[in-house]
């Protein structure tokens, strides 16, 4: 059976809703739920119907059968993709879901394909982080997107491990760019050092670490191809859940300001995956982004990021 996700520890949310006060609220926002699953299912795709899917689709589903409780329909010692895709494509739309009553949406998927619902249920299960939608008044409208997160990936003991490195040497707020294929396991895994393994997609022109940026425009070059199609006054829609299949997306993370982080010009380079949180995550649709020339280190970007524009919530 699934564990519970890790990260969901009392003390963890109760510390992240409480230091950025843009989050403050957020978690009351029941209705956001929703809004969650659609992008966990989205990432599920991307990473199934990626050309890497052998090395970024992980960790490959453990689903019981629905008509055999004693052995796997899925198993990761026994991966077949072709029929993971059938049953994923039996999943109904989120926004389906919402508008009927779950038992007959649950009865319709069942009909389609007996291990969608079973594999919904995983895709939900597995996740191992936080992840709340943030509703329109709490979100930061420098990054021009309708779709943004908090997102926390990393599980307490690395959590804990950033908040020591923090008393001792401070951080600041930098981009990481990575496809949406690569999130599923980014979600269900934390954000590795990827440097000389299978993992890694770009090269390590600046040694071996995570890879941030304080400028939005270097980041969103990691993307996704399509990225560069309107980087300056995009309109962010205004739909509940996601529109396309066509996502591309940027997690805003805090990162340790140590000796340890190397930075050249405006790459940087941090070899200490404990020395970097995702905390927010904004999600583009149809190759559009926002303003390309965001910089994490300007005063007021920085304001709004801690909240320091919010009405105090305590």
């Amino acid at each position: 059976l699934p564990k519970p996700p890790a990260v969901c520890t009392r003390e963890l949310c109760v510390f992240s809703f409480n230091t950025l006060g843009v989050m403050s609220g957020a978690a009351e926002e029941v209705a956001t739920g929703a809004e969650v699953v659609d992008l966990l299912v989205a990432m599920c795709r991307a990473a199934l119907e990626s050309a890497r899917k052998s090395i970024i689709f992980d960790p490959y589903p453990s689903v019981v059968d629905p008509h055999d409780p004693k052995s796997l329909a899925f198993n990761p010692k026994k991966k077949s993709y072709e029929r993971l895709q059938r049953a994923l494509d039996g999943i109904k739309s989120i926004r389906e879901i919402t508008q009927g009553p779950y038992f007959e949406i649950k009865k319709q998927m069942d009909k389609l394909d007996p291990l969608a619902h079973p594999l919904l249920q995983w895709i939900i299960s597995s996740n191992r982080s936080h992840i709340v939608k943030l509703p329109s008044s709490r979100q930061l409208k420098f990054m021009h997107a309708s779709h943004q997160f908090l997102l926390l990936s990393s599980p307490p003991a690395k959590e804990a491990c950033f908040r020591t490195a923090r008393k001792l040497h401070s951080s600041t707020f930098a981009f990481h760019g990575s496809h949406i294929e690569n999130w599923h396991s980014i979600l269900r895994n934390g954000l590795v050092n990827a440097s000389c393994t299978k993992l890694q997609l770009h090269g390590v022109a600046y040694g071996k670490g995570i890879y941030l940026s304080p400028i939005s425009s270097i980041s969103f070059g990691y993307s996704g191809k399509s990225f560069w199609a309107c980087l300056q006054s995009c309109r962010p829609t205004q739909s509940r859940f996601l529109q396309s299949r066509n996502l591309n997306c940027v997690a805003l993370c805090e990162v340790i300001t140590s000796k340890d982080l190397q930075k050249h010009g405006n790459i940087w380079v941090c070899p200490i995956s404990d020395h970097v949180c995702t905390r927010f995550f904004f999600v583009y649709e149809d190759g559009q982004v926002g303003d390309a020339n965001i910089n994490t280190q300007d005063v007021w970007i920085q304001k709004e990021i801690l909240g320091d524009n919010q009405p105090d919530s305590t």
